[in-house]
């Protein structure tokens, strides 16, 4: 009888702990984070050939995503005309850890020169 009780009593203890773990990690589970950038580009041989390889390979070196790219419609409003880039990221601080990394930061004053960048980030919804 006793060995009853303790197998029950050991199940329940196993379930409460499981349940409070799943909680916990869906708790901590985070939306990501967008990027979105209208980049003006006023030298498309320059941007395309100098910047645009490396530019991609330190974004997805540091665990960017792209989700969109292209000319983009506007719909409403005035926005700067230019390549439209959506990039989805981990959090706030891996895009940050992107933006502000040497390599980029070197490629980036390249780019600068065959383009100006409009960029906001905004995080994402949790579903």
């Amino acid at each position: 009888m006793r060995i009853r009780y303790a197998v029950a009593l050991s199940m329940l203890a196993g379930s409460v702990i499981g349940a409070s773990a799943i909680q916990t990690l869906h708790a901590q589970a985070k939306p990501p984070v967008y990027m979105v950038a209208i980049n003006e580009i006023t030298n498309q041989e320059g941007y395309t050939k100098q910047y645009l390889p490396t530019a991609q390979k330190t974004i997805k070196d540091h665990g960017g995503v792209y989700v969109a790219a292209g000319a983009g419609t506007q719909i409403d409003g005035s926005f700067p005309k230019g390549r439209v880039v959506i990039l989805r990221w981990e959090s706030m601080d891996a895009l940050n850890g992107w933006r502000h990394s040497s390599e980029y930061e070197a490629i980036r004053k390249v780019g600068e020169g065959f383009a100006k960048y409009n960029i906001v980030a905004v995080d994402g919804v949790k579903q």
